[in-house]
């Protein structure tokens, strides 16, 4: 048997193929279904299965184009009430894999729908269960990202309330020995305390895992629902997506305009995601910059609505397929008014430098906005008298910013300080606007 990890380190995402003598089965593929192909034709193995643990919030899978290209069949459970050709996989199914078998468990918690897969080698020994997103390594699913998508919504509370049944009554009872490989790893918003390790077993989580410890259940469901991270714009449109399956990869991509504009309509946002320095530099006035890194997909989606059309811009025509592809992952690309590569020369706007010792002598004569996370404001504001708002929220919050002296803005690394101090510029005109950027840290170490 073999089993192999793919893991999407902007999305924090981990996926799954197993193999037995020529047959493979997929678990919880990403958008681009090319990997799992690859994989398969190197192992000279046929795709037979795919199984989806539930509608992910986070990603667009490519179950659907992987059935479509392959003939794979797609299991998941009855309660997804998918919309795309499948088998129902739940309590006491089995997809036999050569001898080996995978057997469902319905393990209700991040999810209503939510299932893990444990398999039993040849010798009917439970060697390994893929936990989807109900069990990560130091950590369980998030309980609140149903109470307005899928099939079947449920209270976080709820959610909760069931995710200590499934893992006191089912996954905890597996032996201790049980490799664990769950969805996601560190950096994902579908848990608050994920390990940097990518896979386990059930004995270690037993011992180390904070939400597996020994708790009654009303302890559990307070400690689960609280301080979870926020939840991006399209969280619940990616759940809807799933649930029905989603178009082929390819020829969506192919369909994004690639069209030099000079003009843009107004309303819609020009995302532009080259670094934080050429940005400041030279930019198109208005634009956006959410620039291409390691969490670009999710913070496009938590400041571009779901529906919301928008102008994508790189600097060099391979950073922008790249950044199209990126977009492609959480189903965006069709919101792609067109894509383009930014102008030579770009002078219509910039940013201005911000003068760190004039901060420090005078930091009444700013307002300070402060664009982190509300776990991370809650836990303390550098800056006693700033204005919170972190960057998902703030395009809605603009009109509370006061417009009587220069603004400065502060993140904790300086990604998020770029975007906010971009959108705030973009509508706030009378006063400069500075990104305080890196800096921060060399403040605050001095103070």
């Amino acid at each position: 048997m073999v089993i192999h990890q793919f893991y999407d380190t902007g999305l924090a995402h981990a996926s799954y193929a197993v193999i037995r003598n020529g047959s493979m089965v997929v678990i919880d593929p990403a958008r681009d279904p090319q990997p799992y192909y690859d994989f398969a034709t190197l192992h000279q193995a046929q795709i037979t299965g795919v199984i989806e643990t539930h509608p992910h919030a986070d990603f667009v899978s490519s179950h659907l184009e992987i059935h479509e290209t392959t003939g794979a069949t797609i299991y998941v459970s009855k309660l997804v009430g998918a919309e795309y050709p499948h088998q129902t996989f739940d309590d006491g199914d089995v997809i036999s894999l050569s001898d080996i078998k995978l057997k469902a468990i319905n393990t209700p918690g991040h999810s209503p729908d939510s299932i893990c897969i444990l398999v039993e080698d040849e010798n009917g020994r439970q060697t390994d269960v893929f936990t989807g997103d109900t069990l990560f390594v130091g950590d369980v699913g998030r309980p609140d990202l149903r109470e307005s998508a899928g099939n079947i919504t449920a209270q976080k509370e709820d959610l909760a309330r069931q995710m200590y049944h499934s893992t006191r009554d089912k996954l905890m009872k597996l032996p201790h020995h049980v490799t664990v490989y769950p969805a996601h790893g560190p950096g994902s918003l579908c848990g608050k305390n994920m390990s940097p390790d990518l896979h386990s077993t059930i004995g270690r989580e037993i011992r180390e895992n904070y939400a597996l410890q020994l708790m009654d259940e009303l302890q559990f469901v307070q400690l689960l629902t609280a301080d979870q991270p926020f939840m991006p714009r399209y969280f619940g449109y990616d759940v809807e997506m799933n649930k029905a399956g989603a178009d082929t990869l390819e020829i969506n991509i192919a369909a994004v305009p690639r069209i030099d504009h000079r003009v843009f309509k107004d309303g819609v946002p020009i995302i532009d995601t080259r670094p934080a320095t050429a940005f400041k530099q030279g930019h198109i006035a208005g634009a956006i910059n959410l620039q291409d890194g390691g969490k670009f997909e999710t913070w496009l989606g938590s400041v571009i609505n779901p529906t919301e059309e928008f102008y994508l811009m790189a600097a060099d025509a391979e950073s922008l397929e790249k950044v199209i592809r990126k977009t492609a992952k959480i189903g965006y690309e069709k919101n792609i008014r067109s894509a383009q590569v930014a102008p030579a020369n770009l002078t219509a706007a910039t940013t201005p430098t911000f003068d760190l010792d004039a901060f420090e002598a005078n930091p009444d004569n700013y307002t300070i906005i402060d664009a982190r996370n509300w776990t991370e404001i809650n836990s303390g504001m550098p800056f006693e008298n700033a204005l919170a708002i972190p960057l998902p929220e703030l395009r809605e919050r603009l009109n509370e910013i006061p417009t009587d002296k220069p603004i400065v803005v502060h993140c904790a690394a300086g990604y998020r300080s770029a975007a906010a101090a971009s959108i705030i510029a973009a509508k706030i005109t009378n006063v400069p606007v500075y990104d305080m950027g890196q800096v921060v840290t060399k403040f605050l170490q001095a103070h």
